[in-house]
């Protein structure tokens, strides 16, 4: 029999699940507070910032042994306030560390970045993805998000150079999906993505012109031959 001794201590001390919830709620709300500051106070300067290859090369060489560091951080900058382009990080890692490191770097960043979309979006719901995405953007990518087999569709449209990444990191946060498993997912599927950016602009800082813009045509080719296949595969879903 459960003392009323009892009954207080189990409502007034949440269990260890309880709290880790509510620390996780709280964390995600400072970090999206964070990001929305960041992204109103800055506004266009950091639209351009992000935007500029250059300007990025030369923040990140200038922070020395903290280089790859910062480098991490800006990508995990560019997942997270999400209207951010995130391309020139991608050429922009390439060139200062070459392919592979640059890619290392840009798929660790994503795991974070991706991380920390799942929990706001866990926490804050669509709130959230409001801030970023138009109800049509969020729509259009419906579609993915009620299909049954939702790991694998999410996993072929990551794979895909030029199909909507960012939108799609927002929404897989909204379905029943572990977010483990929507990490693992999205980091693994952005590496084509990543390695023809980081490989193109490895070439160009050796001054491998000739292969720099041989990957980047290879690129084009795939975001079109990609974005065909997925304007298609939806037009079948929603018919």
């Amino acid at each position: 029999m459960t003392s009323p001794d009892d009954a207080r201590t189990t409502e007034t001390h949440p269990d260890g699940s309880g709290r880790r919830r509510v620390r996780a709620a709280l964390a995600a709300t400072a970090v999206a507070l964070a990001a929305l500051a960041a992204g109103v106070t800055l506004g266009p300067g950091l639209w351009g910032f992000f935007s500029n290859g250059e300007a990025v090369r030369a923040w990140v060489d200038a922070q020395g042994a903290l280089a790859p560091v910062a480098m991490g951080a800006l990508v995990v900058a560019q997942i997270v306030v999400a209207v951010l382009p995130g391309e020139p990080v991608e050429l922009a890692a390439g060139y200062l560390f070459g392919a592979w490191e640059g890619t290392v770097i840009c798929l660790l960043g994503g795991l974070v970045g991706t991380l920390v979309v799942t929990a706001l979006v866990r926490a804050l719901g669509m709130r959230v993805v409001r801030l970023f995405f138009s109800a049509e953007q969020v729509e259009g990518v419906s579609w993915l998000r009620d299909s049954a087999r939702f790991e694998l569709v999410m996993f072929l449209v990551f794979l895909i150079p030029g199909t909507p990444k960012d939108v799609l990191t927002y929404v897989a946060g909204l379905t029943p999906c572990r977010w483990w498993r929507v990490a693992a997912i999205a980091t693994v599927g952005r590496i084509p993505s990543v390695v023809t950016s980081t490989l193109a602009a490895g070439f160009a800082s050796q001054g491998n012109w000739a292969a720099a813009v041989a990957t980047l045509v290879v690129t084009l080719a795939l975001v079109g031959a990609g974005g065909g296949a997925y304007a298609l595969a939806r037009r079948r879903a929603t018919t």
